[in-house]
């Protein structure tokens, strides 16, 4: 994947962009893919950007340098905030969103049967009356979850993923 500022030529607004190469991009700008989400302005652009070098394993952010000194331990410093391993950190409304959805995930889960690999299936006898109805959850590959969908049964992933219940500890 790659990453790319964008602008929309029309109001300057800009935004953020993820395609699978810079073929991808250009493929799509020239057939009209391509819109702003803010004004919804086709004319749009790579926006200046400065490349994301990320640091060397071996070396410490400037401020862990500092701190420990010229006497300092010689073990690197432990990272104490997502921020300092360099994961981006969440804004709080949307760390609680996602709390709150892995929240209604489990209680969902709970009222749920694991069915495993034979879920698409058990989701086709269901639908067909060949079952019962009931709440089930399993796997299922990209392909069957597509057949399902097309056979008119009503499938949708979890986006937290599930331990199968001979998996967990």
């Amino acid at each position: 994947m790659i990453v790319y500022d964008l602008e929309c030529r029309a109001g300057g607004h800009r935004f953020e962009g993820w395609f699978g190469s810079s073929t991808d991009f250009e493929q799509q700008r020239e057939r009209g893919l391509l819109s702003c989400p803010v004004c919804g302005a086709a004319d749009v652009a790579k926006a200046v950007m400065a490349p994301a070098v990320p640091r060397k394993g071996n070396q410490m952010p400037v401020q862990a340098r500092e701190s420990r000194g010229e006497g300092g331990s010689s073990a690197p410093p432990q990272p104490k905030t997502p921020v300092a391993t360099g994961a981006p950190s969440l804004p709080p409304q949307a760390a609680a969103l996602l709390r709150a959805y892995a929240a209604a995930q489990a209680e969902a889960l709970k009222a749920s049967k694991w069915v495993g690999d034979d879920f698409p299936e058990q989701a086709r006898a269901m639908h067909y009356g060949e079952e019962d109805q009931a709440p089930i959850h399993g796997q299922a590959t990209a392909d069957e979850a597509r057949e399902l969908i097309e056979e008119g049964i009503a499938v949708a992933p979890v986006l937290f993923p599930v331990v199968p219940p001979d998996k967990a500890n």
